[in-house]
């Protein structure tokens, strides 16, 4: 009897010590998450019920009951009270500084008139000091609801402008950033007119235009290179002011629900000064960045030492953009056959096509991807043409280089299965089309838009996905505006009923994956997120309603009530 007693006692003792070790060894949660509908983007599970994080990576996904499992005194829990949540969103092709200047300068994107412009700018020369330069961005002639008396090739001229601004160069980009709007007091300081007697000039300027009037003088308006005439005389940023526009932009991309961006082309100063956010842990966003192809000694430099991948996921350089035609609003896109509204014209080759040829085989050999700024159906052609000459000749038809076309706006017919037979990405913005699309057929002509215009079902359908975002700050950031437009096809107003070009509709599935895990995928970061899997970083974005099953008509009444970014709630909507 006392041996069996001295057994079971044994026993016992063994079970509470290897239970006591499973207790030790089990993995709790920092945070679990739960309470509404999750959409994971995993095909394994489309929705779930929770998720279980630990510091920054997804412990667990599944049902509640299985979380709790993951729960001790120390685990944060957040209950969505009915909301949504998705993977936290990928712009895929922004300018982050550009966004954080943005806030900074004066904002134009609402101006409805020459006159709006007008009067923002003689407000702000109020309490600017004579010479002092006046900034900023965002105007778009064929959005106005009227137009000035006087144009020049649809643009309007500096006279008014110049009238309210006589002791302040003034200079004002258009909303593409492919054009600019300068004053006489800014184009007196570049040399360009005398204000006591203007004489006539040519401005022969290669890969871009200095509009002029009837008698030769500059009318204010510098297309696509032409705008360095201006540039080049405007005081360089300061290190206060770009502190104060990347901590503006990290802010609005967190109240956006913006937890990874695509920078579309930084050179030295701005990788200095995302090295330095990064290291003083500032870096609060996934930045994956593009080598400006403007600088090709920075190019060479880079190649030398090849990608820097990030392990912490913050700050990441394996890829190069270059810039190689102009846009639609300025008719700086280059087409194949004249602009419909100016028949003498077929846009800008703004970067010489040797350069792509170049880039792309260094590209490959050195581990870079490139992605080229094309949105005319010529550009896209010459630059496939030159991407399918390097991976010929290099052998990498059938590797994983990614090499990706930013924009791809408008192509020809033939060129669209091109994409994925090359493996070539579009990162295209849908919410252009809600913008462009009304006063694009100007441009173009019914048969090009309806035949190669944002052809986004056409790629889907080919093979190849489709990286998303708003190209920031030619567009507001707000992320719900794009999703709306891709599954949509209408303008933000809501027009016309039934959208245009319907076949290209992109489901919501289609949409959301645009901005999730196809993003990451155009960055080669799918493993790491995109998706609410196991082991992937734990960034998630919150809205107030169902995106993927509210009416189409209420998906612009959409909000961002929370982001967490890295495992850590950085934004909650206040009431």
């Amino acid at each position: 009897m006392t041996s069996r007693i001295f057994k079971l006692f044994t026993i016992a003792i063994v079970l509470i010590f290897f239970n006591s070790c499973s207790n030790s060894n089990k993995e709790f949660a920092t945070m679990i998450i739960h309470g509404g509908t999750i959409y994971t983007v995993d095909d394994n599970q489309a929705t779930v019920e929770a998720v279980a994080i630990k510091d920054n990576k997804i412990l667990f996904t599944g049902s509640f009951e299985e979380a709790e499992s993951y729960k001790n005194e120390k685990t944060e829990i957040v209950d969505l009270e009915g909301k949504t949540m998705t993977p936290g969103l990928i712009e895929g092709h922004g300018h982050f500084m550009g966004l954080g200047y943005n806030e900074l300068e004066l904002d134009l994107m609402n101006t409805k008139s020459y006159q709006d412009i007008i009067d923002a700018v003689a407000e702000r020369v109020k309490t600017a000091k004579p010479g002092e330069w006046i900034t900023g961005r965002g105007w778009h002639q064929s959005k106005w609801d009227s137009v000035p008396e006087y144009t020049v090739n649809g643009f309007q001229t500096h006279h008014a402008l110049s009238e309210v601004s006589p002791d302040n160069p003034v200079y004002l980009k258009h909303a593409s950033g492919h054009a600019g709007f300068a004053n006489a007091k800014a184009m007196e300081i570049a040399g360009l007119i005398s204000l006591s007697a203007e004489g006539i000039k040519t401005y022969e300027i290669e890969g871009g235009e200095v509009i002029v009037d009837e008698f030769g003088r500059p009318t204010g308006i510098f297309s696509e290179r032409a705008q360095g005439l201006i540039g080049k005389h405007i005081p360089a940023n300061t290190p206060e002011s770009d502190m104060q526009a990347f901590n503006l932009a990290i802010e609005a991309c967190h109240k956006n629900g913006i937890t990874g961006f695509h920078d579309a082309g930084i050179g030295r100063e701005t990788i200095a000064l995302f090295d330095k956010m990064k290291s003083e842990g500032n870096m609060n966003v996934r930045i994956y960045a593009m080598l400006t192809g403007w600088d090709e000694d920075l190019l060479n430099e880079w190649y030398e030492k090849g990608p820097n991948i990030d392990p912490d996921h913050r700050f990441t350089i394996r890829s190069i953009k270059l810039n190689c035609d102009g846009a639609l609003g300025n008719r700086g896109a280059w087409l194949l056959e004249p602009y419909t509204d100016r028949p003498d014209h077929y846009g800008h080759e703004t970067l010489p096509m040797e350069m792509v040829d170049k880039t792309a085989r260094n590209g490959l050999q050195n581990g870079f991807q490139v992605c080229s700024h094309a949105i005319g159906d010529r550009a896209n052609r010459e630059i496939l043409d030159r991407y399918e000459a390097a991976l010929n000749e290099l052998s990498m038809l059938g590797s994983d280089h990614r090499f990706r076309i930013e924009h791809a706006q408008h192509l020809h017919p033939d060129d669209i299965s091109r994409f994925a037979e090359l493996q070539v990405i579009p990162a295209m913005q849908a919410v252009h089309m809600s913008s462009d699309r009304p006063w694009a057929i100007d441009r173009l002509g019914e048969k090009r838009i309806k035949e190669g215009a944002y052809m986004w079902q056409d790629l889907l359908q080919s093979g190849i996905p489709i990286v998303n975002g708003t190209d920031v700050p030619v567009e507001p950031l707000n992320p719900i505006a794009s999703f709306y437009a891709s599954v949509s096809r209408k303008t933000l107003k809501g027009t016309p009923e039934g959208g245009y070009e319907p076949e290209q509709k992109m489901t919501r599935e289609q949409a959301l994956r645009s901005y999730t895990l196809d993003a990451a995928y155009g960055a080669f970061e799918e493993d790491i997120k995109g998706s609410i899997s196991v082991g992937k970083l734990a960034d998630f974005t919150i809205y107030n309603q169902d995106l993927m099953t509210v009416d189409e008509n209420e998906i612009l009444n959409t909000e961002i009530v929370m982001t967490i970014f890295d495992g850590e709630i950085v934004y909650e909507k206040k009431d």
